[in-house]
Formats: C-alpha cells, sequence, structure tokens
C-alpha cells in the first residue's frame, strides 16, 4: 500500500526548491516552478481531475471526485513545496533502516556531524524505525516534502481502493511559505471546499489549530560620525543606539527563553557601523491583546530614543505577516474533531497543542478557509540535523485516507 511513499519522497528532496527571501516573484524562485510542473504531471498520471497549475500564484491543485451518491462537505489537504534557508543543492538522503533508538549516526564521512540521543533525545522515540537523514552538507526537505508525499501517496490509495468512500477532496501544493509569502495569493475560490488541512507539522500526533500572531520590525538608526579623538558631545554612535534599544525590551522575553503560550521579541538581524545600524525583530504572541502590547513596546522605545535627539534618528517600518488562526477555526470545531478521530482510530495520541510558528494554513484560514494542521513526520527541521521516519509518514498517509472516510460517514 506505501510502495511508492519512500521513492516518492526521495525523489522529491532530491529536487532543489529553496525559496528566495529577496525575490520579487510568485513562486520566488525558478526551480519551484519546475518542481510544480513535475507534481502536475504526476497527479495526471495518478488519475486525479482537473489537474492544473496555477502561473499567478504557483499552486499546483487537482481533485478526487467523490465516490458516494450523498453530499458530504469537501475536503483540501495543502503542502508546500519550497525548502528552508539552508543549503538545499544535492540534498543525498541516507536510510538507516530497524533504527535501535539508542546508537548514534554519523551523517558525514568524517563524524563531525552525528544525531545523538544526548543533543536529540527524540531518537528513542524511533527504535525499529526507518529513519532517513542528510549527509550532514544539507537540510533534508521533509519540510514539507514528506507533506507532499502523504498527500500523494494517499490520493493513490483511495483511487486504487474504490470501497474506501470519500467525498469530493481537493489537494495543492504551494510556493514560498519559508519565506511567508506563499499563501498571500492562495486562491480560495478556485480551491472550492469546504475545509482543509495542511500537512506540515512535525512528529506524529500533532495537530494545530492555534498558531501566532506574527509581526515583524525592520529599525533604520541614523548616526553621527567623526573621529573618535574628538567625538566628545558630537558622536551619535548608532551601533549605540542599536544596543540601548535591544537593551529596552525584556531580556527573559527571547525564543531562547520561551514555550508553549509565552511570546517574544526575536532580534533576528543587526549590522552596521557608527554611521548607521540596521536592525529586525519578529515579534510573536498567540494573544491579541499581548500581540498589541509588544508592537507598541517597539514604537515606545523608539519614541524614547528619538527624544534624546533634535532629529528623528531611529526609524520603525513595522508590518503584520500572519494571524492565530484560532480565531476562524474554533467558530467550528469540527473539523479539528474529525481529525481528532481519525488518529484515534489509528491507534496515535493526538497531541493538540499551540504551533510556535505560522503554517499556510494561517494566512489560508483568515481567507475564507479553515485549515488546521497535522503531523508530517519531520524533526529538527530547516537544518543538517533534520530527518524523518518511514512509519511516521506512513501514518500521516493513514490519517489523510481516515479523515476522507470518517468525513464521507
Amino acid at each position: 500500500m506505501y510502495e511508492n511513499l519512500l521513492p516518492r519522497f526521495l525523489s522529491y528532496v532530491k529536487t532543489e526548491t529553496r525559496s528566495n527571501p529577496e525575490s520579487k516573484t510568485t513562486p520566488s524562485t525558478e526551480t519551484q516552478i519546475a518542481f510544480a510542473h513535475v507534481l502536475k504531471k504526476e497527479l495526471e498520471e495518478l488519475g486525479m481531475s482537473d489537474v492544473l497549475y496555477n502561473e499567478a500564484n504557483g499552486f499546483v491543485m487537482a481533485t478526487l471526485p467523490s465516490n458516494i451518491e450523498k453530499n458530504v462537505r469537501s475536503i483540501g489537504f495543502i503542502a508546500h513545496m519550497d525548502t528552508a534557508d539552508f543549503n538545499a543543492v544535492n540534498v543525498n538522503p541516507q536510510i538507516i533502516e530497524d533504527y535501535d533508538g539508542e546508537s548514534t549516526i554519523p551523517l558525514d564521512g568524517e563524524g563531525k556531524y552525528t544525531l545523538n540521543i544526548t543533543d536529540f533525545p527524540n531518537l528513542k522515540n524511533y527504535k525499529n524505525q526507518t529513519l532517513i537523514t542528510t549527509d550532514g552538507t544539507t537540510l533534508l526537505g521533509a519540510d514539507d516534502k514528506s507533506g507532499i508525499a502523504e498527500i500523494m501517496t494517499a490520493m493513490e490509495i483511495l483511487i486504487k481502493n474504490p470501497d474506501i468512500k470519500h467525498g469530493k477532496i481537493r489537494v495543492a501544493f504551494g510556493p514560498d511559505e519559508e519565506i511567508g509569502v506563499g499563501a498571500n495569493k492562495f486562491d480560495v475560490k478556485q480551491f472550492d471546499v469546504d475545509f482543509a488541512y495542511t500537512m506540515d507539522g512535525g512528529p506524529v500526533g500533532e495537530l494545530q489549530y492555534e498558531t501566532f500572531n506574527a509581526a515583524q520590525a525592520d529599525i533604520t538608526i541614523e548616526g553621527k560620525n567623526v573621529h573618535p579623538g574628538t567625538a566628545k558631545d558630537t558622536m551619535i554612535n548608532a551601533l549605540q543606539l542599536a544596543i540601548d534599544f535591544q537593551n529596552e525590551l525584556p531580556v527573559d522575553e527571547v525564543p531562547e527563553k520561551t514555550d508553549g503560550y509565552e511570546g517574544f521579541f526575536h532580534l533576528a538581524h543587526l549590522s552596521g557601523s557608527p554611521e548607521e545600524a540596521k536592525m529586525s525583530y519578529i515579534i510573536r504572541d498567540h494573544d491579541t491583546e499581548k500581540f498589541k502590547a509588544r508592537k507598541d513596546k517597539i514604537t515606545e522605545i523608539q519614541t524614547k530614543i528619538n527624544q534624546q535627539f533634535a532629529q528623528e534618528r531611529v526609524k520603525v517600518a513595522m508590518y503584520d505577516q500572519y494571524y492565530n488562526m484560532r480565531e476562524v477555526i474554533e467558530k467550528d470545531m469540527s473539523i479539528v474533531k474529525i481529525a481528532e478521530q481519525a488518529m484515534i482510530e489509528l491507534g496515535i495520541k493526538p497531541i493538540i497543542e499551540p504551533v510556535r510558528g505560522g503554517t499556510d494554513g494561517s494566512k489560508i484560514s483568515y481567507l475564507g478557509l479553515p485549515t488546521p494542521n497535522i503531523f508530517a513526520g519531520g524533526e529538527n527541521m530547516h537544518g543538517r540535523y533534520e530527518f524523518v521516519s518511514l512509519q511516521a509518514m506512513e501514518k500521516a498517509t493513514d490519517v489523510i485516507v481516515k479523515i476522507a472516510e470518517l468525513n464521507a460517514k
């Protein structure tokens, strides 16, 4: 039943599809466009209907028609094609069969990079499973090519087993999730379903309908640089003002000191000279009021520093990126409950926790299509230590099929 899942996944991850945050096009890279056409052809060969590639937004879409007479809600399954900001050229996946749950896994030939239970205790959860890892030089791309492989395999299973009853199912594979713009142009009307799921979560059991509210603040600080020997009462060091700005923020409200529902300020970039400095923050909180207060804090610090000078030295460009999809999804929790029930019937313990991040589902939910997030199986995303279990991908595939089956009832 899963005979094509691993070959499919290995083929996908060997195809380079890294997105580019500096690009002004959609998709942001030509490699994603090429991959989209590969997926389009595969969907056609599977026997899916209404297969298309939308040049306006970079999404590949297809339909599996209902095989029952009664009307039930239609479902969508979505995954993204791009990989994150880490080397993704010449991905060379390694397969470790029947992992013993405790041994150190060397990634590169020299043993410089390893997966070990000291650094990655979750490895203990994968005893007797088949792991797919990197070779230490690239990321793997399980985020989110495992999701694509799972959706594709689930459609293959449903097509080959017409005794499994289901309503109309739509699938979509899109670009640029990792740079936060992929879902901006998603066409909800064209997708035409009642609810959807992104297959873009982590370990087995994850089921998420809460995300951060997210904003970014880009800060430019103008200094006044003179010779340090005659600088007294004249120099305005932009780098020092940047340090002062950072020191005004709560020291414990940073990613490395928060978890659960705790929000944060994250200094993601700092560069410059005494003449000019640039800073970028990402601002995150699940709570709407606390999110607003965090943005207000940035403005308050800007005002406080600027009041020290005759002219404006600190300029802030702040914009919202996405919002907590809970506010949309909690209006109809049945779509979370059906996914939860699917996992329970498959012997999977649902792990319902907030996402400390966002998914395409965040934006798609606010476009009018409620879209929770389901596990795709990967761990240690976005770097050389990324891995995924074949059995985890099989379970995610099963969840897709079971959701379709339960919905038909």
